[in-house]
């Protein structure tokens, strides 16, 4: 069938909350992807940052496979061996000693949050609830999640939220400062904007606000859903700034493409979810695990690493190059294979992922403003001047129409 007739049906069947783009991929591998009728793209989106080996990896689908064989689930009533594999693995190459699993990171994040209420109400007292997030920051859809947000638009007809949560600027300490108390229980920030414009953290910044969470007795958690995995050129990107986090959550690229997600912790705060106070039907099952082993396997090693900081810099050069042509942006940001572009005043991110689209270049947007860039960890350098150079003709088109 064709993309047009696999979208009436969608139409047909399908909340309509999502807004599908006229192409319907029906296959993958690596870096390209196909359509139902037929048309190649490379693409830059990795599934917003989920595919980090790229789409059918020979590995982690072997690995897929051989556990498809054994054992697909057994729900939390049991151990199962693939998910303490997996949890060993991540408590090895991180701060963490203990790990909960579930299936997204809107999942992780709202355990970390209730935790760090549980924490808190088991050490101080039920007064000590207070949890600040900053404006622009993205930690998931459920209503917890949703309310941490720094976006307005998806909190809107969902009210009540739950109450005490705030929102403080990015990058501004002192901001931060005139909030905390000792009634805040946590502050839960991303590495990287992702969906707020791929915006950097300050280092020094990073490092206040663990020091104020010192303070006043506050759990620091990180939403490494996007960032972590190897997205920016370390295995998580609390390990570049140098700022350890009390809890730390990830998901995406854990899985490339297998949904799972995982909140990792300290033994002490951990203790606080004792049997009973959470779980998930599906968080660790046994396929999940097997794929995330494999997938940490090879993401975490040195010189996959290295690559994607070698990689990232290659296309934050190439994105220089292309706006001396054709000046279209204001800044060119991010870390890793994580990038930003933000464009001037009078382009806007969906024209021109439209035009990309049409070139055979799939890519996403931060915002109405912002071109985001997150393609497979193992990329090449042609294949990133490949995709630069559709990207270049889609910019082209566009700026001529804009005459």
């Amino acid at each position: 069938m064709s993309n047009q007739d696999l979208l009436e049906r969608y139409k047909k069947v399908m909340v309509p909350n999502y807004a599908p783009l006229p192409a319907v991929p029906i296959k993958a591998k690596g870096l390209k992807l196909w359509d139902a009728d037929g048309k190649e793209y490379l693409d830059f989106t990795g599934g917003i940052a989920v595919t980090a080996l790229g789409h059918i990896h020979d590995e982690v689908l072997t690995a897929l496979k051989e556990q498809a064989e054994k054992l697909w689930h057994v729900s939390n009533y049991f151990a199962n061996e693939p998910v303490i594999e997996l949890a060993e693995a991540l408590t090895s190459l991180t701060f963490a000693e203990r790990c909960f699993f579930a299936n997204s990171g809107s999942e992780v994040n709202e355990a970390a949050l209730k935790l760090a209420r549980r924490y808190a109400h088991n050490k101080v007292g039920e007064k000590k609830n207070k949890i600040i997030a900053f404006h622009k920051a993205f930690h998931g859809r459920s209503l917890f999640t949703v309310t941490a947000g720094g976006t307005d638009a998806y909190k809107q007809g969902f009210g009540p939220l739950p109450p005490q949560l705030h929102h403080s600027e990015h990058n501004d300490l002192e901001a931060l400062a005139k909030i905390m108390d000792q009634d805040c229980c946590a502050v839960i920030m991303e590495p990287i904007l992702g969906e707020g414009g791929v915006r950097n953290m300050d280092g020094q910044f990073a490092q206040g606000v663990r020091d104020l969470c010192d303070q006043h007795q506050a759990l620091l958690i990180f939403d490494e859903v996007q960032t972590g995995m190897g997205r920016t050129g370390e295995l998580f990107c609390y390990q570049g700034l140098g700022v350890t986090p009390d809890i730390l959550t990830t998901a995406k690229a854990l899985g490339n493409g297998f949904p799972i997600g995982a909140m990792m912790t300290s033994s002490e705060i951990a203790n606080s979810f004792q049997p009973g106070t959470h779980g998930s039907t599906f968080g660790g099952n046994p396929l999940a695990a097997a794929v995330a082993k494999k997938t940490l396997e090879i993401i975490s090693q040195p010189d996959i690493l290295a690559g994607v900081r070698e990689r990232g810099q290659e296309l934050i050069q190439g994105l220089n190059q292309i706006n001396e042509k054709h000046p279209i942006f204001t800044e060119i940001r991010g870390r890793g294979l994580l990038v930003g572009a933000q464009l001037k005043e009078g382009f806007t991110a969906g024209d021109i992922l439209a035009k990309a689209l049409k070139q055979g270049l799939l890519i996403l947007q931060a915002g109405s403003d912002v071109l985001r860039f997150a393609p497979y960890l193992l990329i090449t350098s042609a294949e990133i001047q490949e995709a630069l150079g559709l990207l270049e003709s889609a910019i082209s088109e566009q700026i001529n129409e804009s005459r």
